[in-house]
């Protein structure tokens, strides 16, 4: 299973930026995928997830209306676009996938950073 994110960057407040994360080595419209996010001195928490079936979704409140998670399973991607970006949303941002029953393991990519800044 390998998870790689790309898309980060520096963004003033109030932009918008689109994160990727390309999946492979797992049959990726199976399962349900994650967008988590750290920052500084902080706990990784969760901010979106989207299911594998019926494309339902599922947000932080702090992000509600604002970021929005997609897939697109013809190219094993799941996207979180991210708008109305705000000094707080500043993380390093990770894609998640849980694969399997007894035992559930968690796979994470390597992370991409956002910086919102002026």
């Amino acid at each position: 299973v390998e998870l790689v994110e790309s898309g980060g960057g520096l963004v003033q407040p109030g932009g918008s930026l689109r994160l990727s994360c390309a999946a492979s080595g797992f049959t990726f419209s199976s399962y349900g995928m994650s967008w988590y996010r750290q920052a500084p001195k902080k706990e990784r928490e969760l901010v979106a997830h989207i299911a594998s079936i019926g494309g339902i979704t599922g947000y932080a409140d702090s992000v509600k209306g604002r970021f929005t998670i997609s897939r697109d399973n013809a190219k094993n991607t799941v996207y979180l676009q991210m708008n109305s970006l705000k000094p707080e949303d500043t993380a390093v941002y990770y894609c998640k996938t849980a694969i399997g029953v007894r035992p559930r393991i968690d796979y994470w990519g390597q992370g991409t950073q956002v910086t919102v800044s002026s």
